[in-house]
């Protein structure tokens, strides 16, 4: 198939891009900074800002399916932007006929109370579900890889705070997955037709806490962690605790901050798994083997 990889210069992008190129796929590859030496040999690239709409001209043309893994964190107004972003899409994906778009999002837990980052990620489905094509949503918690900004802030905690004063949000259930099984899910995925239409989450075999991954990522590192959860630091204090302690740019760790007060688990009546099972890879290898890629 003709496939579509939006954000194709991301943690997520970079590796969807070779493993769909790997499995005889015509990849394009869409980024604000495409170019050939980014990407493997036969991928085609395409240099395009979802916000200069000219840009744009024949981003879907012959595309079967898109991956939309556009986000806009970085920015102030991310909402507003990811918003838009998502509509500019889906208008023309419409228009050039594409087949399915497949959008990585983000489990929530409590539908009722969601921090800006994951209520912004309930939104963009939403609007991509106005287009004609058929859209698939894959909803991931933290995602277990050396490039990823949640890994990274465990990571960063672990090297520099052996005493933690914490937020109480350390003990929040999260359900994470290792990087190279979301990457197998999303690709999967294209070979199971029912999975049009619908909405699934993805996660690693075990459920967490954002303490005990601390705990094991520090493990992992030959270290010993003591961790104390304050409970009256708050989601605004959270975040700029983070500031002095990760060297994730702040404009990505608020928000991150922000959502982990939200339970973070799969629905088993949502799971992935059960429809295009895998063998899931255990945590503590996905963890061993971000940091030895770091």
């Amino acid at each position: 198939m003709r496939v579509l990889v939006m954000g194709a210069t991301g943690f997520i992008g970079q590796r969807l891009v070779r493993t769909l190129a790997d499995a005889g796929h015509e990849v394009v590859a869409f980024s604000r900074s495409a170019s050939q030496e980014s990407f493997p040999d036969g991928v085609e690239p395409f240099e395009g800002d979802l916000g200069d709409p000219e840009s744009l001209d024949g981003l879907c043309d012959g595309v079967d399916v898109a991956y939309y893994l556009i986000h806009s964190l970085t920015a102030e107004n991310f909402a507003e932007l990811d918003r838009r972003y998502a509509r500019r899409f889906a208008e023309i994906a419409s228009d050039a006929g594409v087949d399915r778009v497949v959008y990585l999002s983000g489990i929530s837990g409590d539908e009722e109370n969601l921090s800006p980052h994951l209520a912004s990620r309930r939104e963009v489905e939403s609007v991509l579900a106005e287009g004609s094509f058929d859209l698939t949503v894959l909803r991931a918690a933290v995602i277990i890889g050396a490039e990823s900004a949640s890994f990274r802030i465990v990571d960063d905690l672990t090297d520099r705070l052996p005493l933690m004063l914490v937020p109480k949000w350390v003990r929040t259930p999260c359900q994470p997955i290792g990087v190279d099984d979301a990457i197998t899910y999303l690709v999967k995925l294209l070979d199971a037709e029912e999975t049009r239409g619908e909405t699934y989450d993805i996660g690693g075999p075990s459920v967490w806490s954002y303490e005990s991954l601390l705990k094991l990522t520090a493990a992992e590192k030959g270290r010993r962690v003591f961790i104390v959860p304050v409970p009256v630091m708050t989601p605004g204090l959270s975040s700029h605790w983070l500031r002095l302690t990760t060297d994730v740019q702040y404009a990505i760790a608020r928000p991150l901050a922000e959502s982990m007060r939200n339970p973070v688990t799969v629905d088993p009546e949502m799971d992935l798994q059960r429809v295009v099972p895998i063998d899931q890879t255990p945590i503590e290898d996905a963890v061993r083997t971000a940091l030895m890629s770091a």
